[in-house]
C-alpha cells in the first residue's frame, strides 16, 4: 500500500510539473488575448492544413505517440484528444489515430495498475462492482466491450476496473478498440465539423451558424442518442 501511495503521488507530481511547464513556455511565447482570437485559430488552422498536406504521416505519428502519453502515463481521457484529432485529421483519419491512440495508451494504463494498483483497486472498487464478476467470467470479451461502449464512469477509472476481473490483455486491447469507436466518434466530428467552419468563414461565425451546422449538429444529435442507448443498455446488461 505504501508503494502505492508513493507511484500515486510521483505520478500526480509528475503531471502538474509537466502541465505547469508547458503553460509556462506557451504562455511566454503567446498571450492570452492571442490565443483566444479568431485570427490566431485561422491561421494556426492553415499552417495545421499546410503541415498535413507536406507530411501526414510524421504528423499522424506524433499525434498518436502524444495520444497514447496523454493516457498514460498523464491520465489524460478522451473528449479533448477527439475534438483535437478531428479538428487536424478530419473525420476518418483522426477517428483511426484517436481511437489507436486511447486504446494503446489505456492498456498501457492496465498493464501497469495490474502490476503495481491490484491491491488499491480491489479494496476500493471490489464490493462496489463484485456482481459484474460472474458476468465477465461467462463471457469476458464481449462484456468488456458493451462495458467500454456504455461507459458511464471517469475515462481513468474505466481503464482500471477491469482489473478486478483479471481480464486478459488481448481482449482488453480489442474490447478497448471497438468498444470506445461510437463515444469518441462524436467530438472527433464536432472537431472536424469546427475545423470546416473556420475555413469557410473569414470572421468569427455566430455561435447560432456554428450549432445549426450540419457538421455540429448532427454529432449533437448523435450524442444524445447515444446516450440514450447506454442508458438502455447499462440498465439491461450491467443491472444488480
Amino acid at each position: 500500500m505504501e508503494n502505492t501511495k508513493k507511484i500515486k503521488l510521483f505520478i500526480g507530481l509528475s503531471y502538474l510539473l509537466i502541465v505547469c511547464l508547458f503553460l509556462y513556455f506557451f504562455f511566454s511565447k503567446f498571450s492570452f488575448e492571442e490565443i483566444t482570437s479568431y485570427d490566431f485559430i485561422k491561421n494556426n488552422q492553415i499552417y495545421l492544413l499546410e503541415l498535413k498536406e507536406s507530411n501526414l504521416f510524421l504528423l499522424s505519428i506524433i499525434f498518436l505517440i502524444s495520444t497514447i502519453l496523454w493516457v498514460f502515463p498523464f491520465l489524460g481521457f478522451g473528449t479533448p484528444v477527439g475534438l483535437i484529432g478531428g479538428f487536424i485529421f478530419g473525420k476518418w483519419i483522426g477517428i483511426i489515430l484517436v481511437v489507436l491512440g486511447l486504446t494503446i495508451g489505456s492498456t498501457f494504463l492496465y498493464i501497469f495498475g495490474n502490476y503495481f494498483l491490484k491491491d488499491f483497486i480491489k479494496n476500493t472498487f471490489l464490493k462496489k462492482f463484485q456482481n459484474l464478476e460472474s458476468k465477465f467470467k461467462k463471457s469476458e470479451f464481449i462484456y468488456l466491450l458493451l462495458y467500454r461502449f456504455v461507459g458511464g464512469i471517469p475515462w481513468q477509472i474505466q481503464c482500471l476496473l477491469p482489473i478486478l476481473f483479471n481480464v486478459k490483455i488481448k481482449n482488453y486491447f480489442f474490447a478497448t478498440l471497438i468498444g470506445i469507436v461510437p463515444g469518441i466518434f462524436i467530438p472527433v466530428s464536432i472537431g472536424s465539423g469546427l475545423e470546416k467552419i473556420i475555413d469557410q468563414n473569414e470572421v468569427v461565425p455566430s455561435l447560432k451558424d456554428i450549432i445549426f451546422s450540419p457538421e455540429i449538429y448532427l454529432p449533437l444529435l448523435a450524442f444524445f442518442l447515444l446516450v440514450l442507448l447506454t442508458i438502455i443498455l447499462k440498465n439491461f446488461f450491467f443491472k444488480d
